[in-house]
């Protein structure tokens, strides 16, 4: 197989090999992953790919013709939306699948044990990890339930407005590490005079302090050292409660799954965005979640997510997010046609309208149960849609806030991504970089082209590894130490 065709309606082809002059008609080179006309298309006509329009040939392209940025024009998409028109309820699994996990009060259940230490300003980011690195694998090993000591701090927090998107967002998400299932205690340290009062928050979202939940702030306990001095006090004491759990059959519908790409290629769309996509609707059957978010990357290909939508006011709150967005990046004088980045271009994508295409398949094929904004807690059950930037450590951020315990990221360029609390499995979408990435990648699902593999085969991989990361296994980026500086809170509106 030199090259692919995703629909009988498209009128480009990708290359899975470098096409040289001749080459399957080939009039110009062809690199790998990039598209070459099919067919004469006229200057101003709608170039196709996943039977959809990625945009507009901005000069006559002749067939065996590179179709790449040079020759091809975005132009947003006159869609008229549909909704609920693409329903496929997903039938319940014949047998209910179980992982290792740790039940938390209220019934969460986590996937992994970690005492946090959030900031509630960047005034007490050093004071956090000097807290936080006191904490070392040594003065650890007796307390063996219990995964590590993170810092989890962030450049804002204050010269904010105290109300409005930006002010909440970052409540929220702060809420919603400290809530966490997979965090089992939460030290939270601020400086005093900051706009994001630790008191407000507590306030705002019925915190209740406690043996598990400490809070303090530099200028009341005296000057740094003695913060650090006093943090390290109180994680001391929580050590001991944290570590009094232990892993315990859970089923498979306590998962929910942060769904995130990043570095993506051509291949994105075509190997693992829809490998995982089907691993989503295996988890949807077993009564689990999958979130996707990346608003910017899910643009042009929105009108497929609001005919899945369950309801209505579903596909209208989603529809509501892509508007926003419109504004957002007009009013800072941006395009959302500013997404790809040179690497997801050199890998052969074009338009951000033929990388959301690609993106969108993360998602799998079951109803959209719910969309919500950034890091707002999901509360729905199967495959549900949150609002963040396409940037991804703030857009996991987002998801972990909203409840995630475990991340699965593609990547066709490749990766060196990793979260905390919550950790991150990375699934290759070709051969030869999962190659010469592996020790970073957990899944290859290049194997659908290089091995011609099914993609269900490959998305049942990735479930069946959900099951054995949830229950301890650690991902390689894990092994690796990734995790502690991954921490971006999505930063909205001016500073003051």
């Amino acid at each position: 197989m030199t090259t692919v065709r995703l629909s009988d309606d498209d009128n480009v082809v990708t290359a899975v090999t470098a096409l040289e002059v001749g080459q399957e008609g080939a009039t110009q080179l062809i690199p790998r992953g990039h598209k070459m006309a099919t067919q004469n298309i006229a200057k101003g006509a709608a170039v196709r790919k996943y039977a959809q329009v990625i945009g507009y040939a901005a000069e006559d392209i002749a067939t065996g013709a590179h179709v790449h940025t040079h020759n091809l024009d975005f132009r947003a998409v006159d869609t008229a939306y549909e909704f609920g028109t693409n329903l496929r309820p997903v039938a319940p699994a014949a047998s209910a699948d179980t992982f290792m996990g740790y039940r938390r009060a209220g019934g969460r259940v986590g996937t992994r044990n970690y005492l946090a230490v959030l900031t509630s300003v960047n005034c007490s980011a050093t004071a956090a990890r000097l807290i936080a690195q006191n904490f070392t694998p040594e003065r650890l090993a007796p307390y063996t339930n219990v995964d590590g000591v993170v810092a989890f701090v962030h450049g804002t927090g204050c010269a904010m407005g105290g109300d409005g998107t930006g002010f909440e967002a970052l409540q929220r998400t702060l809420w919603g590490y400290a809530r966490n299932p997979n965090v089992g205690g939460v030290l939270m340290a601020g400086l005093g005079c900051e706009m994001m009062q630790i008191d407000w928050l507590i306030e705002a979202y019925g915190l209740t302090p406690g043996p598990l939940f400490q809070t303090m702030n530099i200028q009341d306990v005296g000057g740094l050292r003695k913060t650090v001095e006093m943090g390290i006090a109180k994680i001391e004491a929580m050590l001991p409660l944290v570590n009094d759990v232990s892993r315990e059959p859970c089923p498979a519908s306590e998962l929910m799954v942060a769904l995130q790409c990043g570095g993506s290629d051509a291949w994105s769309g075509i190997t693992a965005n829809p490998a995982l996509g089907h691993a989503c609707d295996l988890l949807v059957a077993q009564g689990g979640t999958g979130v996707l978010a990346e608003t910017p990357e899910i643009y042009g290909a929105e009108h497929l997510l609001t005919a899945r939508a369950a309801a209505p006011e579903i596909g209208e709150k989603l529809i509501g997010l892509i508007r926003w967005w419109e504004d957002y990046t007009a009013r800072n004088r941006g395009s959302m046609d500013n997404n790809p980045s040179p690497g997801n271009k050199k890998g052969g994508l074009t338009t951000i309208l033929e990388k959301s295409l690609g993106a969108a398949a993360k998602g799998g094929t079951t109803p959209l149960m719910g969309v919500y904004n950034y890091a707002e807690p999901v509360t729905a059950r199967g495959f549900v849609f949150m609002d963040s930037p396409g940037y991804d450590p703030a857009s996991v951020t987002g998801q972990i806030a909203s409840g995630c315990n475990l991340v699965a990221f593609t990547t066709g360029r490749g990766s060196a991504f990793g979260a905390k609390p919550s950790p991150s499995m990375k699934i290759a979408t070709n051969t030869e970089m999962y190659r010469r990435l592996s020790d970073d990648m957990d899944i290859n699902a290049g194997r659908i082209l290089s091995d011609g593999v099914p993609v269900e085969e490959v998305g049942r991989e990735i479930y069946d590894a959900w099951l054995r990361i949830a229950s301890g296994e650690q991902t390689k980026s894990e092994v690796q130490g990734l995790g502690d500086y991954e921490f971006v809170p999505w930063q909205i509106g001016a500073v003051m």
